[in-house]
């Protein structure tokens, strides 16, 4: 990180000094070169004629009057006639000319005119200050070029200490949950920057973790409880099925309930494995148009006709199943898993309300999708359970000892979310009111005919 910031701020200073450097230097020769060119005008303007002898006269009149400017005239022989400067190949335009003058070298810029009858006359002025203030520029970039370094290896050193420190903070946090702390999160400086927002995504992240471990943990817990009851029962029959000897015709009374036994741990492993096929998305691709009237139909035809434990029909229990469709019923979705939701919460509403009691299913139009919607009269769920029991294995009862797995609302919610929704539950006073809200066919055909094709 300090070279990273070292190297760019040395780059740039450099370019910044060659760009200074340049733009003084050419400033002071038009400088230089502007003076000379007023020297030679003033000089054309005195000798008119242009000839030797003419501008003899006015050049050693000037080298007594402008010091600071350098002259030198010579013939078409070459040969010089007047001047403070010895004798130069006679090239015309400006030039620079380098030579020594006392103990010293002296830099003197100019420009030579050719004039009458072969004459060559050169002025120049010394570039003392020229080299001065290049001088002056470059102490100037050496010094500003030691504190701007010092202040980029400074800030790089800074900067890298605390990227270290915040990736050190990650790094020690990991550590400490691969040594078992679950519940460590990363520090958050409020600072709002990127490595708050990293923070931010990792601790959701590790929120998330924890809870599948938490829910993990407690469907592990669950399927113990609810398998280890049906297990026991099932040892204790397949022992006394082992000495029918001792009571006649007693294997058949005790195989028929164990294959009862079997049959529900058979049913509460295939829910798991429905449910985990059904949270996998598979079934997605097979989505149809759905008819949710004939859905609804068929599950109030179902439960209509069977019995319930005491052997009588719904009317008989004085239980009453009641449609109700206020808008247009097609839906997209898969229709065995749409029967399956409702055939769950139809089965939980009766499993959970007693005699007399009236179940209303009804699909009504809330914005722009649909309401499906299953109310009893029953109990109800306590407000801090209604999330609990979507759940898998949890009940309210936990004496456990009323029939079935904790899996029909597990199983509901896993199908609903597979269609874009999710189980609402509210309170009906009295009873639970489960509310699925689902995207209309036409919806989803509008949207699909607005889609722009690729050509």
């Amino acid at each position: 990180m300090t070279v990273l910031y070292g190297v760019p701020t040395l780059v740039g200073y450099l370019l910044l000094f060659g760009i200074v450097f340049w733009s003084t230097r050419h400033f002071m020769e038009r400088q230089i070169d502007a003076s000379v060119d007023g020297e030679l005008a003033e000089i054309r303007a005195a000798a008119p004629a242009d000839t030797v002898p003419e501008l003899r006269d006015v050049v050693a009149s000037l080298i007594v009057r402008s010091p600071d400017f350098f002259y030198l005239l010579q013939d078409a022989d070459g040969s010089v006639v007047a001047g403070n400067l010895p004798a130069m190949q006679p090239l015309p335009g400006v030039r620079q000319w380098t030579g020594s003058r006392g103990h010293g070298s002296i830099g003197i810029r100019g420009q030579g005119r050719l004039g009458a009858n072969g004459a060559y006359l050169f002025v120049g002025l010394n570039t003392r200050q020229l080299h001065e203030m290049e001088e002056a520029v470059v102490h100037a970039f050496l010094w500003g070029l030691a504190l701007a370094m010092l202040l980029a290896l400074a800030g790089g050193t800074a900067t890298s200490f605390w990227i270290l420190r915040r990736i050190e903070a990650v790094s020690e946090t990991s550590r400490e949950i691969v040594r078992g702390d679950l519940k460590r999160r990363i520090p958050e400086l409020g600072t709002r920057d990127e490595f708050d927002h990293l923070a931010g995504s990792l601790n959701a992240m590790l929120d998330r973790i924890q809870a599948l471990m938490d829910g993990l943990r407690q469907v592990s817990n669950d399927i113990a409880h609810d398998l280890r009851t049906p297990l026991t029962r099932l040892r204790q029959r397949l022992e006394l099925a082992r000495h029918p000897a001792d009571s006649p015709g007693r294997g058949d009374h005790v195989i028929e309930p164990a294959i009862r036994d079997v049959d529900a741990i058979l049913e509460t492993f295939a829910a798991l494995l429905r449910i985990a096929q059904i949270e996998s998305g598979t079934r997605k691709a097979g989505f149809t148009r759905v008819d949710l009237a004939e859905v609804l139909r068929t599950v109030i035809e179902l439960y209509q006709s069977a019995l319930d434990a005491e052997g009588r029909t719904l009317d008989e229990a004085g239980r009453t199943l009641h449609l109700q469709i206020d808008a247009d019923p097609w839906v997209r979705g898969d229709r065995e898993l749409l029967t399956q939701l409702f055939a769950n919460l139809v089965d939980n509403a009766l499993r959970h309300s007693g005699p007399d009691t009236r179940i209303a299913l009804a699909v009504r139009r809330e914005g722009a999708r649909l309401a499906v919607s299953v109310a009893d009269d029953g109990p109800g769920i306590p407000a801090e359970f209604r999330d609990k029991v979507l759940n898998r294995f949890f009940r309210l009862e936990h004496s456990r000892s009323t029939p079935g797995s904790g899996l029909g609302l597990s199983l509901a919610n896993a199908i609903a979310a597979l269609h874009e929704s999710e189980l609402a539950l509210h309170d009906k006073q009295p009873g639970l009111r489960v509310t699925v809200l689902l995207e209309p066919w036409q919806t989803l055909t509008a949207a699909r005919e607005n889609r722009p094709t690729r050509r």
